[in-house]
């Protein structure tokens, strides 16, 4: 069985140099409750994955975003989460709106970059925070 192809967004504060990365705390299910996460979503049948990600990002932040390049993971481009889901992530600065956690999160943080690895993250998404890590430069 193909696993569901899911979409998210590395929110930072500047596509170009980014300090700050926005995180979102999960409210439900209760098995993920208190874990934090990329916000997005599922991909809907007839859409494409960044027309998904986009619609996500509207309805779980009230945000539009400009994306910049797509993080390619090391699972045929993507990030496996588990045997059911895949994960395809885009780094992404807010174009409109003040993220506000609207639905399935109780509680969003902006981290300042030397604590990106603060928050428990779900097991799945620790792997790309490092690669985010791992992608931005220190400042000089």
């Amino acid at each position: 069985m193909e696993p569901v192809l899911v979409v998210a967004a590395a929110i930072v504060d500047d596509l170009d140099d980014p300090f700050e990365l926005l995180a979102a705390r999960r409210a439900v299910p209760a098995s993920l409750a208190g874990r934090w996460e990329f916000p997005g979503g599922k991909v809907d049948g007839d859409e494409s994955p960044v027309e998904a990600l986009h619609r996500e990002l509207r309805e779980e932040l009230g945000v539009r975003v400009l994306l910049g390049d797509e993080v390619v993971g090391p699972d045929d481009g993507a990030w496996r989460l588990s045997e059911q889901y895949v994960m395809r992530l885009w780094w992404a600065e807010i174009d409109s709106g003040t993220p506000e956690p609207l639905v399935e999160h109780d509680e969003l943080r902006w981290l300042p970059r030397a604590r990106w690895r603060d928050v428990p993250w779900l097991d799945a998404d620790v792997r790309i925070v490092d690669a985010l890590v791992g992608q931005v430069r220190d400042p000089g």
